[in-house]
């Protein structure tokens, strides 16, 4: 087998486990079908590193592993086409780690008709995987929507008494923005005079005849709203902390953590790069919207006191440090922008398994009804406050290089001088709605309510063996990035520099070999 062959296994091995549970399993609560389960989980993950340790960095202009398969559109320029570059790579690991770890967690859960649950969820794992790994846009563009689809039924089923307007509202946001994106897409496509329905082809097209001022302007207003809602980009974020506070938690953690980053994805691979006049021209609108995410949110999420909602805000909030940084237009920007996607997601993922976790000690959101985790679950409760000290940004974790780095981009130009300061207040009500959840939840006096042994709600006194797998799969990642960040940025700043130089776009002075990572690093 092929490195190609083993890329395009990523995508077909958890779609063929989904069938399985969907069509065969009946009771998946077997030890022997959970652990079934569980091989189909960390196949794409060990296959998704393999991929990573052969990757060829060199090839700063191509893609690693590409894989060209006919689909009977070839007329349309549309092919199943596969490959890994430097910005994708980092988002593909990403969603093998999250899927692991969501699946994991969900087969030894005790959720009604588990068989059904688990098999959606390795079809929307199969959806995240060939989103991140599609050269071609027609195919990239198809996995998100097959990944959405398991997202919408789950909430369905599992979503409590407000499914059915949490699933309208999803179901009008998202469609908007979906439709938007699309016709964003095929307007970029039918414009450059590409002969293929893919980034290669429409980077050579536009490279030869960049598209006029006036079309880019318009295709990158489809694009920035289009991919912009699909992250929950301020005003258009509603749909968001409610969809995750109704769907079950495997869904959640692989929405929020991975396909949320589509939109991101989109706006840093294919339209800033592509369209550096519509960029320019709708840049302040991308610091101006981003900082709605991070203050007018970060405000809301300072309000919350249910903490699957809390963490559902602070997610959309820190969307905004990423679209500030694509607004600063600098390849050092960018390159902090796919840290802190990566580092986004492992860490949103964590703290939604872990709310989770703590429901089932204290059978209550309501961070006001707890107290005490301490005492009862001393694991969790370490787990739990690490994984809220990452999310604000702590030294040692993976967050804290991606804002980092998107802040030095900000400061380093007077153009965007007046975001850093306005951003900064952003990690100070990050800090105390995260510290403030961890003195209620962690500390104080055991509530009466408080679980500590087997109860209905499944909840055990302290973490048991699956728990502390899921959990340490995503913290680990985070202390890994966190301590050595090279372990993605030296990839992704060699494509970077590729992409961003070879456009007309009037790039700040920001550049990402000013920030020596590793020398940095050696210092912590």
């Amino acid at each position: 087998m092929t490195y190609s062959h083993l890329l395009f296994s990523t995508i077909w091995i958890p779609f063929i486990y989904g069938l399985i549970f969907l069509v065969f399993v009946k009771d998946a609560k077997t030890l022997g079908v959970r652990l079934l389960g569980l091989s189909g989980a960390t196949l794409p993950f060990i296959c998704a590193w393999i991929l990573y340790f052969n990757y060829d960095s060199s090839l700063v202009n191509a893609y690693n592993f590409e894989l060209i398969l006919p689909t009977g559109l070839e007329s349309l320029g549309i092919f199943l086409h596969l490959g890994l570059n430097g910005i994708s790579l980092p988002l593909f690991i990403l969603s093998a780690t999250v899927g692991l770890s969501a699946i994991a967690y969900a087969l030894f859960s005790n959720a009604e008709r588990l068989n059904l649950y688990v098999g959606l969820l390795f079809l929307m794992f199969s959806g995240l995987m060939g989103t991140f790994a599609s050269v071609d846009l027609f195919f990239f563009y198809f996995f998100h929507e097959f990944a959405l689809i398991p997202t919408f039924i789950m909430i369905m089923i599992w979503g409590g008494a407000t499914r059915h307007a949490v699933s309208l509202e999803m179901t009008i946001y998202l469609t908007l923005g979906a439709l938007l994106s699309l016709i964003g897409l095929i307007a970029l496509y039918q414009q450059s005079g590409a002969e293929a329905f893919n980034m290669i082809a429409l980077k050579e097209a536009l490279l030869e005849q960049p598209i006029s001022e006036v079309l880019q302007n318009n295709i990158f207003a489809l694009l920035l709203f289009g991919f912009g809602i699909l992250v929950s980009l301020f005003p258009f974020h509603t749909w968001a902390p409610k969809g995750y506070g109704a769907a079950p938690t495997g869904a959640a953690m692989l929405h929020a953590g991975v396909l949320k980053k589509f939109g991101l994805y989109g706006l840093l691979q294919i339209a800033i790069p592509f369209l550096p006049s519509g960029s320019e021209t709708w840049g302040f609108w991308l610091l101006l919207l981003g900082l709605g995410n991070i203050l007018v949110i970060g405000l809301v999420t300072l309000a919350q006191k249910d903490l699957k909602q809390m963490v559902g805000y602070s997610s959309v909030m820190h969307m905004g440090y990423a679209f500030i940084g694509l607004g600063t237009f600098s390849i050092l920007g960018a390159g902090g922008v796919l840290l802190l996607l990566v580092a986004h997601g492992l860490s949103v993922a964590l703290l939604f398994l872990l709310s989770t976790c703590i429901y089932k000690r204290f059978s209550t959101f309501d961070m006001n009804e707890m107290g005490g985790l301490g005492q009862i679950a001393p694991n969790l409760s370490v787990f739990f406050a690490l994984a809220i000290l990452a999310s604000i940004g702590l030294p040692g974790f993976a967050n804290f290089w991606g804002e980092f780095i998107i802040f030095t981009a900000l400061a380093e130009s007077e153009s965007t001088r007046w975001v850093f300061y306005l951003a900064v207040l952003g990690i100070i009500i990050s800090a105390v709605y995260g510290l403030r959840a961890v003195g209620n939840i962690v500390f104080g006096v055991v509530k009466e309510n408080a679980i500590n042994t087997e109860a209905s709600s499944g909840g055990t006194g302290d973490m048991n063996r699956i728990e502390k797998f899921s959990a340490t799969v995503l913290l680990g990642s985070l202390l890994l990035i966190g301590v050595y960040p090279k372990v993605f940025s030296d990839y992704s700043n060699k494509t970077l520099q590729s992409l961003y130089s070879d456009n007309s776009i009037s790039m700040n002075d920001g550049n990402i070999e000013s920030l020596n990572l590793e020398e940095q690093t050696d210092h912590e």
